[in-house]
């Protein structure tokens, strides 16, 4: 027996593949994968045929008969098409919205649901460097190959919507909203993004003054460039940049791991001064996490954006060292601030030049001096060491803290006391101001660091009786702190954070972990700027006539690379390469000039920022999206709704880097007027993953997982024993299994059906395909209840169902119609097959009246054979528009019979109990009976013998 595939004869016998419709000893209309597969190949080319999934727009090329149904927008993160094809494992969100959508569409719903694709990307990329082919070429034929494999799963698609984010007339409209967002300021007093035309006419007419009080008028074209460029919401500029020389680009803080790596390839990154295109995503920090409250998302994801917005409220405080210079900090707690007994910065510091002393104090402690004859030295030396530290290794908590004395002091503001600034690389130069006060006292970090350099401490809270030693970091009375003692942290904080303004030494402030967006790439597979640059360097917009802006032709798709830890080389895009491409000659209306285009590419995260708007609207050539249709679509259901698609769901993998970049752009596109809606996903579900098992030889090479055979409960490949493991499904560990050969094997719907019963949608699942056989029979048995194996024949009834039949049938109406509505959709194929066993115990011809309503709840998870009984119960539309079945109220009431309690042969009690009630809960019930105890009094009981649910008698001692 097979450890992953199915195994022993039964299976083999259950398995439709193994035979085919007709075979000897087969019926001849047996539900088998011959049946099965034409079965389903027939009803997808009808939907295709009809336009059965078409969802129509109020409006529009897409303009339809809307009526009076709700929408209802549902969503998958649409996929990469990769060269290697689907695993079983991708289509599990794919089958799971579509089990939604068509029950939606049963439950009266206008549906929008539809599969893009997600294609600039560096695989393809990488493929065409080592082929030479151009990457369009591959992508197109990716898509194709995807396409056709989800088609085969019978997802129910608006093929008329899907998108590719590589079609120009897609990426055109990526241009546009970059331009948008170029065009944009932010206004902090509106707290929303206005176009830039407005903030130049606010300062032309003086109602906003220029930050140095210039008059508008009196500067300068380039000075007022400046100023509009430096408020834009998309801005080119010098910055420090994750420069990665073995992958020859540019990297997004997201994409740079712990480790101080690319995500992709694991290469060193470094941090470089570049000019690079960013997005001010900073400026909707706030509005990113307040409006995470209003949104139907999981709350992990929501405290994973929380985190990495990382807002903290706090105070920056100015430690003078000489009239003119300060270090300053943020701490969250200023209440602490007397407890500060040194301050470090981070060893890229700024100031560290600076506070660098020419000579070391007189009685220096010879811990603070790395062994250096001069603070210079031991800074210098101390710094190329940091330098080449990853950040990880940097802040880990395990290892010693190292630090050296700059030789100089800075004044507590509220102390007064002269605390010595050293530099350690526990301190981050991306972080806050790069800078710390420490405060041993109330903070781990500065405790260890304190305790290797002999600093001192001061205890600012105190500690509960009986603390031990060690930073405190709770909560506790304010102590050893001047005018704050006897203040709780709250209080301690505003007097502080008062004091400290009214001394013109800091101020209460916000800050925040996330940083600008890096959305500059050294690709060539990617979406071009639509901007040039003129004979100055100044950004010039294209008007949108000249959009899109195509990718040019080159010699070679790869960006120069260098030696991985070449820390000090530069980027050199591909499409410099094309200098046709690049000096270009425009009128731009003054009249013709020669202009440079921009050799760097958007990230592939541009494309995935906005595709819910185009599948909207796909084929709207003049703008955008059109108003009506997204306002039907996606628009606040309500004064306290923020509208957005009603069901996204994707992996987990994905809370942070495309949601957080999507909603920037949903939300400058609503503050500009585009949009209805403030965010763009309004329900997130994230689904868990299939997984499946691999196992590896006594070399650690991995081997087929199918040809690995189960043996006295160990493992053995060819005869040598081989070790299991548990993780990702891939054809690099040999555990792939495709859906197109579970589809051949089984059928589609087999497949549809046991992927979503392996366990709740949000649970991650091991692969077992020998469990495959198990939906398989259930839709066997479903087909013997309709259909006549030997004659082809419809064999249902059309008399009543008895009441205990259709007691059962409208319970699984409501049950099956809850868990559909909630995405537990294993638990609603249990209660189908609980259904569908209680019609076959019957025995006989099964009624319509209970036959039908299965069929119909089936649909959902099994849309091909539902079809087809569908049409062989004598239907001649298609079902996926049928009313779905809605229970009788009368019959979800528990039904009761009379129990008869009887002590030594007479009836003493009578009991309304369940018909299904268990022989020991009927003997308990009957023991307990009022009637029962008076007849026995203090008898005791010799026996008790039940006959549920209608009799008991109780035989006395």
């Amino acid at each position: 027996m097979t450890a992953e595939t199915a195994a022993g004869a039964a299976a083999a016998q259950a398995r439709p593949g193994a035979h085919g419709s007709g075979a000897e000893g087969v019926p001849a209309h047996r539900y088998t994968a011959a049946v099965a597969t034409g079965i389903e190949a027939r009803w997808q080319e009808r939907w295709a045929r009809e336009g059965t999934f078409e969802a129509p727009n109020p409006v529009g090329a897409l303009a339809g008969e809307v009526g009076d149904r709700p929408r209802r927008f549902v969503m998958d993160m649409f996929p990469y098409p990769s060269g290697s094809g689907l695993h079983v494992g991708h289509p599990l969100g794919y089958i799971a919205t579509d089990v939604y959508g068509r029950f939606s569409r049963m439950a009266g719903f206008n549906v929008l649901h539809t599969l893009g694709y997600d294609a600039f990307g560096l695989p393809a990329e990488q493929y065409a460097v080592q082929t030479g082919q151009h990457p369009r070429i591959t992508t197109e034929q990716n898509i194709a190959t995807m396409r056709e494999q989800l088609r085969k799963l019978g997802l129910a698609h608006d093929p008329r919507r899907s998108i590719s984010t590589i079609d120009p007339d897609y990426y055109r409209w990526t241009q546009w909203i970059f331009l948008q967002v170029y065009g944009a300021w932010f206004d902090e007093v509106a707290g929303r993004a206005r176009p830039i035309t407005e903030l130049e006419a606010e300062y032309a007419s003086g109602e906003r003054p220029t930050p140095t009080g210039a008059p508008w008028s009196s500067l300068s074209p380039a000075e007022r460039a400046d100023l509009l460029d430096a408020r834009r919401l998309a801005y080119s500029a010098e910055a420090p940049v994750n420069w990665c020389p073995g992958l020859g680009t540019v990297l997004a803080n997201e994409e740079v791991t712990a480790e101080g790596r690319s995500e992709r390839g694991n290469f060193p990154v470094f941090k470089r001064n570049l000019r690079q295109w960013m997005m001010r995503i900073t400026a909707y920090a706030d509005a990113l996490v307040d409006d995470l409250d209003q949104l139907d998302w999981p709350e992990p994801v929501k405290l994973m954006q929380r985190n990495w917005i990382g807002r903290s409220r706090g105070a920056h405080v100015d430690f003078a060292f000489s009239p003119s210079v300060s270090v300053r900090v943020f701490t969250t707690r200023p209440d602490t601030l007397f407890g500060a007994t040194y301050v470090v910065l981070a060893p890229e510091h700024e100031l560290v030049g600076a506070l660098t002393a020419a000579e070391w104090p007189a009685e220096v402690d010879p811990r603070w001096t790395g062994g250096a004859a001069t603070p210079a030295e031991a800074v210098a030396a101390y710094q190329a060491r940091a330098a080449a530290e990853t950040e990880e290794e940097r802040t880990s908590e395990a290892r010693e803290k190292t630090g050296v004395f700059t030789g100089s002091y800075v004044t507590n503001p509220l102390s007064g006391a002269q605390l010595p600034v050293f530099i350690a690389d526990y301190v981050l130069a991306g972080y806050g101001t790069g800078a710390i006060m420490a405060v041993p006292a109330e903070d781990q970090r500065d405790w260890d660091f304190a305790a290797v350099f002999g600093l001192p401490h001061v205890r600012t809270v105190q500690p509960p009786e009986g603390w031990e030693g060690g930073a405190y970091t709770g909560e506790g009375e304010t102590i050893h702190s001047g005018f704050l003692d006897g203040l709780s942290r709250t209080e301690a904080k505003a007097a502080a954070i008062a004091r400290l303004e009214e001394l013109g030494a800091g101020q209460g402030t916000t800050t925040y972990k996330l940083r600008d967006w890096l959305f500059s790439r050294q690709r060539y597979w990617g979406e071009p700027f639509p901007v040039v640059y003129d004979e100055d360097g100044r950004v010039v917009p294209l008007p949108e006539s000249m959009l899109p802006v195509t990718l040019p032709e080159v010699s070679d798709y790869s960006p120069r690379t260098y030696a991985p830890d070449d820390a000090q080389s530069s980027p050199e895009a591909p499409l410099g390469r094309n200098r046709e491409w690049v000096e270009v000659v425009l009128d731009l209306g003054d009249g013709p000039k020669t202009y440079r285009r921009d050799t760097n590419t958007m990230p592939n995260w541009a494309g995935s920022c906005w595709y819910h708007l185009r599948y909207i609207d796909p084929l709207d050539s003049e703008r955008l999206v059109e108003p009506e249709n997204e306002r039907y679509w996606m628009g606040p259901a309500g004064s306290d709704s923020v509208g957005g698609v009603d069901l996204y769901v994707g992996g987990v993998e994905h809370a942070v880097l495309h949601l957080l970049y999507s909603r920037f752009w949903h939300k400058v596109l609503h503050d500009l007027g585009h949009v209805s809606s403030s965010e763009p996903y309004h329900k997130l579900f994230n689904q868990g993953y299939i997984q499946a098992y691999a196992y590896t030889d006594s070399r650690g090479v991995y081997v087929p997982a199918a040809e690995v055979e189960e043996v006295d409960g160990g493992y053995v490949h060819d005869g040598q024993p081989v070790t299991r493991e548990y993780g990702k499904m891939g054809k690099s560990l040999k555990n792939s299994v495709t859906p197109d050969e579970m589809a051949a094997d089984y059928g589609a719907d087999t497949l549809r059906l046991y992927e979503m019963g392996m366990g709740p949608l949000e649970v991650s699942r091991p692969w077992e395909t020998r469990a495959v056989v198990g939906s398989f029979r259930f839709l066997q048995r479903l087909w013997r209840v309709v259909v006549d194996e030997e004659t082809g024949e419809t064999v249902v009834s059309d008399e009543a169902a008895p009441d205990d039949l259709r007691r059962v049938l409208h319970r699984t109406i409501d049950g099956v119609r809850a868990d559909y509505e909630g995405l537990r959709f294993n638990t609603a194929g249990a209660k189908l097959i609980e259904l569908n066993n209680a019609i076959t115990k019957r025995g006989g011809s099964a009624p319509r009246e209970v036959v039908e309503p299965l069929v119909l709840m089936l649909a959902p998870l099994a849309p091909h054979i539902a079809e087809e009984l569908w049409s062989r119960l004598g239907h001649t539309e298609t079902l996926a528009y049928a009313p779905f079945p809605v229970a009788d109220p009368a019959y979800l009431v528990e039904d009761t019979v009379t129990c008869v309690v009887q002590v030594g042969g007479k009836v003493r009690d009578r009991l309304e109990v369940s018909p299904s009630v268990s022989d020991d809960e009927l003997r308990a019930l009957a023991l307990a009976a009022e009637g029962a105890r008076r007849a026995l009094g203090d008898r005791g009981v010799r026996t008790v013998i039940v006959r549920a649910p209608k009799l008991v008698n109780i035989v006395p001692a």
